[in-house]
């Protein structure tokens, strides 16, 4: 079973690698777009964010480089260049669990009052918007602490838990990423044509 979940992890993972050849001008754009977070009311999830845009933009490129060192299309040394995007990748991940967390919780505190009821000021449809954002967040920490696990067992042996999951767990967590993000992928395509046909 764990060789399988393990199967199935590397081909998501090789899937989401290749399709990420393609994510540049969009990655680039969006990271033009936010800048330094100017419209964003929260000073400290702005900081999470634009230092995890800068991470996201010089992950991209360590990536593409790794994979064509792979591929043979470039000659270099492709361990280096996965090292360092994987490094990449695992700044990118925590900062992204610090932004869901600390998201969630602040959601949270605006949805239940100290005694643990419901705000009763909030407008209904208010109400539910924040609780459908809460419980994004909490996917995405979850996609991103699945991720996190897998991407610290790739760094190089001597970081952290690095080498030291066995096949099984490192199917199991991939595998419990993809099924999130894919979720929330359908959750979102969902909810925008629910939207529109209104």
């Amino acid at each position: 079973m764990g060789k399988r979940l393990l199967v199935v992890s590397a081909q998501l993972s090789h899937c989401r690698t290749v399709l990420r050849l393609f994510d540049d001008p969009a990655m680039f754009v969006y990271t033009k777009q936010y800048g330094l977070g100017t419209e964003e009311e929260d000073i400290f999830i702005r900081c999470l964010s634009v230092l995890s845009n800068m991470a996201d933009q010089l992950y991209y490129p360590c990536e593409h480089i790794a994979w064509a060192a792979d591929a043979k299309v470039l000659q270099v040394d492709a361990t280096r260049w996965w090292t360092l995007s994987t490094a990449l990748w695992v700044l990118s991940l925590l900062l992204g669990v610090i932004r869901s967390l600390w998201t969630a919780l602040k959601l949270r505190q605006k949805l239940w009052n100290p005694t643990g009821a419901f705000t009763s000021q909030l407008p209904r449809s208010k109400r539910r918007a924040m609780e459908a954002r809460m419980w994004s967040e909490v996917l995405t920490l979850l996609s991103n602490l699945a991720d996190l696990a897998n991407a610290v067992h790739w760094l190089p042996q001597g970081v952290l838990w690095a080498g030291h999951f066995p096949p099984w767990l490192v199917g199991l967590m991939g595998t419990i990423s993809s099924l999130l993000s894919m979720y929330q992928a359908a959750r979102a395509g969902g909810t925008a044509e629910a939207d529109s046909s209104r």
